[in-house]
Formats: structure tokens, C-alpha cells, sequence
């Protein structure tokens, strides 16, 4: 498998913190069952990345952190990915609220630095809580109805949020909320607030470990300076911290290649005389998965490098972006679904890894950017110009 990985390690940096990550995915691959059978949060992988200096990937370096790019970030949460792919989202959210406010500094100074020192220090783990059961998916642009009003130095949040990830070990959640009409506002709430609740909601048949429970906010008061975001227009830049949601579904569809391949090389049954990663008709489909592959991890590794390596072009790179999503998603999909082919009606077996697989990735057709959005993008584009 290390040829799969080799040719995107560029650096000592890279190499030191891919070494790191692997050593640790291959204990989350022998949990990653038992976590998603019982539905339970992956707290002793969370841990482990925790002892590791993981929290702090993307944190900057003037306040502690590993300042990793959007690339590295990428390379380690697709092996992440590999072991347990809920692990990986969890995190990716984690350290994807940090790459984006390390890039855009649209908070004050002052508490961005005492956010990243809670993670560099005391380990928090921080997620945003933006999707609502009447709005749907925030990059879809519907208003909070989650509602913020002021008493005097006070803000009073009441509201309810959905698909909020790593509920049980959250720290702080960043809460999108109507600050007044046509208004929004994103406020830092400390999950030990007075009027903070879980509702455990998660029962789906994919990513169950993500314990993406319901949020529930209840009067609850906080200061003036807990106000950390409002409206900022169209000025922002492209969500390019995104793109770990590509590498967490790549990385699931490398788990199923992995599992198919040893699957070919091993089984013999006695009509044939050697295993059957000898019939012709078992080499097209690996090697179908191999170009799947392919062809998805360079797009994303290179459309990650770009934004790192060519800042300039930043805000005209949505597009791309969005476009990396729905190739890696998509093709993620096939490359389950061709190793389930390959092992055949054993894949079907809840002791095979592959059916666990193959409810993971159909979650990523369902996380942001949705394919209809990035078509309709890519058609304006072209029609515009």
C-alpha cells in the first residue's frame, strides 16, 4: 500500500507527521466495527490523536500550532480515513474551522488566540453548528432560525441545531444565528454553558461513530464578545477546508481497495487452480479501481497544492473546489461498490469491513457541496463568459 501514499509525501514535515498518523490508523481500523456498530463516539481514537499533537494541526504557528497547509491537512485525514473513516470526519470539521479563520482572520485577534490556546493547551475540540431541521444545509443559504437577541451586555441564544458532529466531546461550538432581520451572526458558546443540551437524534445507517446529535440551546447567556462572525458578503474566500470531506471519502474507498486486493491475491477456491486475482475478469475490476483512484487523488492533492501554492488565484478557485468534491465523492462510490464486486456476496456480511464501507461512503454524496450546486455552478461559468 505504500506506493499509494509515497508519491504525495513531499517534505520531512510530511513525512514526520504521515508516520505519526499512520502508526495510529491501524489501531482505528480494529475498533472502527465495534464503534460503528454500537453507534458509540470514537473517544479512544480522539485521544490518541490528541496525545499526538493532532488538534493542533492547523492552528498557527505564532499561536502554538503546526500551521500545516490545506494539502498536508488533506494527505493526513485521507489515512486517517483509511482506519475510521468517522474519526476523520469528526476531525476534519475540527481542524477545518481553523485552517479557516488562520486564512481569513476575519475574528478579533484576541479571541482567535484564546480559542487556539484552549486546543494547544487544554486540547478543546471545537465544531460549527450551522444546519437546522427547516433550513437544510447552510450552503444553501437559508436564515438561522436559531435567534440571538441583547439585554443589555448579554446576548440570549434559543434554538436548535441538527447534524452537529462530535456532540459528546465538543468543547465549544461556533452557533450561526438571526441576530435581526436578514441579519446573521456566529456566536462561540462553551458547550458547559448554563442552557446547553444534547438530544442524542443520530441513528443512521452511515457514519454512526460522528454521533452528529441535536444541539439544543435554551436562554442561554453569553457576553458581548461571544459574537465572533457576522455577515461578511460575498468578500470571503472559497471554503477550500472543505476538501477534507473528498479525502475522508477517498480514504474509506482505499480501505475497500485494500480489502478487495488481499481479498483477490488470497481466496482459492477449488474450481480454480490459484486465487482468483488470476481471473482476467477480477484484474479489469481492480484495476478499474486503481484508475478511480488515480484519477481522483491527483485531482485532489493537486487542486489542494494549488491553493497553497498560488494564493493570488484564491477567490476565483470555487469552482475547482466544488468540481473536487464531486469527482472524489462520486468516484469514492464506484471504487466501494467495485470491491464489493470483487469479494462478492461475502462483502454483504456484517463481520466484513466492506459493508461498513459501503454505508460510509454514500454519506459523502450527502455532505456540502451537494452535485446538483456544483453543476449548476460549473454551467453558470461556462454560460457567462
Amino acid at each position: 500500500m505504500e506506493y499509494l501514499y509515497e508519491r504525495y509525501i513531499k517534505t520531512k514535515k510530511q513525512r514526520e507527521w504521515f508516520d505519526k498518523i499512520d502508526a495510529l490508523a491501524g489501531g482505528f481500523a480494529k475498533r472502527a466495527d465495534r464503534y460503528d456498530q454500537k453507534s458509540e463516539f470514537p473517544f479512544e481514537n480522539v485521544e490518541e490523536l490528541k496525545e499526538a499533537g493532532y488538534l493542533s494541526l492547523t492552528i498557527p504557528t505564532e499561536f502554538g500550532g503546526e500551521g500545516l497547509s490545506l494539502y498536508e491537512f488533506v494527505l493526513l485525514q485521507e489515512r486517517i480515513a483509511t482506519g475510521d473513516a468517522a474519526t476523520a470526519l469528526c476531525l476534519g470539521w475540527h481542524l477545518g474551522c481553523f485552517l479557516e479563520l488562520a486564512e481569513e482572520r476575519t475574528w478579533d485577534d484576541d479571541i482567535f488566540q484564546m480559542l487556539c490556546e484552549k486546543v494547544v493547551n487544554d486540547r478543546m475540540l471545537v465544531n460549527r453548528a450551522a444546519t437546522e431541521p427547516a433550513t437544510g444545509s447552510p450552503t444553501r443559504g437559508g436564515m438561522p432560525q436559531t435567534t440571538a437577541f441583547q439585554n443589555g451586555d448579554l446576548w440570549i441564544i434559543n434554538g436548535r441545531k441538527t447534524f452537529t458532529s462530535m456532540a459528546p466531546a465538543l468543547d465549544y461550538a461556533i452557533v450561526s444565528a438571526q441576530i435581526g432581520t436578514g441579519k446573521k451572526g456566529n456566536f462561540l458558546i462553551s458547550m458547559k454553558s448554563e442552557g446547553v443540551s444534547i438530544e442524542e437524534t443520530w441513528d443512521t445507517v452511515a457514519m454512526r461513530g460522528t454521533r452528529s446529535d441535536d444541539l439544543i440551546m435554551k436562554d442561554i447567556k453569553v457576553e458581548n464578545d461571544a459574537l465572533v462572525e457576522q455577515d461578511r458578503g460575498k468578500s470571503e474566500l472559497p471554503k477550500a477546508w472543505l476538501l477534507h470531506i473528498p479525502a475522508c471519502y477517498i480514504g474509506v474507498a482505499v480501505a475497500a481497495r485494500n480489502e478487495a486486493v488481499h481479498f483477490a491475491k488470497t481466496y482459492k477456491p477449488n474450481s480454480l487452480p490459484g486465487p482468483i486475482g488470476e481471473v482476467p475478469e477480477v484484474q479489469r475490476k481492480v484495476g478499474e479501481m486503481e484508475l478511480e483512484l488515480f484519477h481522483a487523488r491527483e485531482l485532489l492533492y493537486s487542486v489542494a497544492l494549488k491553493w497553497g501554492n498560488d494564493p493570488h488565484d484564491r477567490m476565483q478557485m470555487g469552482p475547482e473546489l466544488m468540481a473536487v468534491k464531486h469527482i472524489v465523492t462520486n468516484a469514492a462510490a464506484k471504487v466501494v461498490d467495485l470491491a464489493m464486486r470483487i469479494v462478492g456476496a461475502r462483502s454483504l456480511a456484517m463481520s466484513n469491513p466492506l459493508q461498513r464501507h459501503y454505508r460510509d461512503v454514500r454519506a459523502g454524496l450527502h455532505n456540502p457541496p451537494m452535485d446538483d450546486m456544483v453543476i449548476s455552478t460549473l454551467a453558470k461559468r461556462a454560460l457567462d463568459k
